[in-house]
């Protein structure tokens, strides 16, 4: 008999992203050391290069101790012996709650008793940027990049579901800013792809289901039931709210909308970003007659990346900033500069586009 579905579920797709990185670990050239001053002839420095295997990849798992993750690591546990990977971990104690460093000690346990090597516990301090999700999603994502880079890790394992990428897409809704936030999370994200998501198609209960039935115990988090944090709100009631109106189905139809999304949003960044070269004069300037010509989608893309490029913080900078820089290509009247987060400003200036910090 074969293992319960829940866990071949999460198995399978663990395993479909560790071949993915394998087959992107092979295709990278193996480091070869500086040879001697007798080194052999060329021919045979080749050949030896090519005998030398690349060294097995690390894959490492974020790990709350909740159920998603834990799911994740006992199925990069169980998969990565087989091929060859070498898997650890890492949990991130974000100092918010009393017991935490406790907590995190007891999910440092946990992986380690399914076999992960090496096993990290990072504290971290959760600043006020943003607010309290945002900063505390900034603090966790800087520590897993210090942990990967520290320990050479090929990637990082994120637990997400599917009931995490629909409410992202929620969201992204709420806030307005458009296609690419309805895009949610994706699949492989980070710098080089480090960060990789293997459940985005998988529902959170078949990831409870899993720990149940391997009898690994989860922590639930306080703060995922604590109705002061906006997603919080939203899975326990905004979305119970919208399949009782809708029907089941919802979580999965927001899902495919993200990838829909996603498939639209970087077919529309590719396009902005060959344009852009056609849009600025000699000297770097955008040329507002050629930016109007462009589809709106296409330009504001353009428009937002020249105020990042200017130093207007990326997180900060929303659909209405740059639908007010966009009139000063399509509805000029004379108006003033706008001003961007980050002291950036922007203003027209004899048929040009200038913007830069003010």
């Amino acid at each position: 008999m074969g293992p319960h579905p829940a866990v071949a579920a999460i198995r399978l797709a663990v395993r479909r992203v560790l071949h993915d990185l394998l087959t992107e670990h092979h295709r990278t050239p193996a480091a070869v050391p500086h040879a001697p001053s007798h080194e052999p002839p060329p021919s045979s420095r080749l050949r030896s290069s090519r005998d030398v295997p690349p060294s097995p990849p690390l894959v490492l798992v974020a790990c709350s101790g909740g159920a998603d993750s834990m799911a994740l690591a006992s199925a990069l546990a169980f998969e990565s012996p087989k091929l060859g990977i070498r898997a650890g971990g890492v949990t991130v104690d974000h100092g918010l709650q009393p017991g935490s460093d406790a907590r995190a000690a007891e999910v440092v346990q946990r992986l380690r008793e399914l076999g992960l090597d090496p096993v990290d516990s990072v504290a971290v301090t959760v600043g006020r940027t943003g607010g309290p999700e945002a900063a505390a999603r900034d603090a966790r994502y800087a520590a897993l990049d210090t942990a990967a880079e520290r320990h050479g890790a090929a990637a990082v394992l994120l637990g997400h579901t599917r009931d995490d990428q629909a409410e992202t897409v929620l969201l992204g809704l709420a806030r307005g800013s458009g296609i690419r936030s309805l895009s949610g999370m994706a699949a492989v994200s980070g710098a080089g792809g480090r960060y990789r998501r293997p459940f985005l198609e998988l529902d959170r209960q078949t990831a409870r289901k899993a720990c149940m039935v391997q009898s690994l115990p989860v922590w639930d988090d306080p703060h995922n039931a604590d109705p002061a944090y906006t997603r919080s709100r939203l899975r326990h009631e905004g979305l119970p709210a919208l399949e009782k109106a809708l029907g089941k189905g919802v979580v999965e139809a927001l899902a495919r909308t993200a990838q829909l999304s996603r498939d639209d949003a970087d077919a529309l960044d590719s396009w902005a970003g060959q344009a852009e070269a056609t849009v600025r004069d000699a000297t770097g300037l955008l040329e507002c007659a050629k930016l109007y010509a462009l589809p709106p989608a296409v330009r504001r893309r353009i428009l937002r990346r020249a105020a990042i490029e200017a130093g207007a913080p990326a997180g900060s900078l929303f659909a209405r900033h740059i639908e007010e820089v966009d009139r000063l290509i399509t509805g000029w009247r004379g108006q003033g500069a706008i001003n961007l987060p980050g002291k950036v400003v922007a203003q027209r200036q004899g048929g040009r586009l200038v913007i830069r910090q003010g």
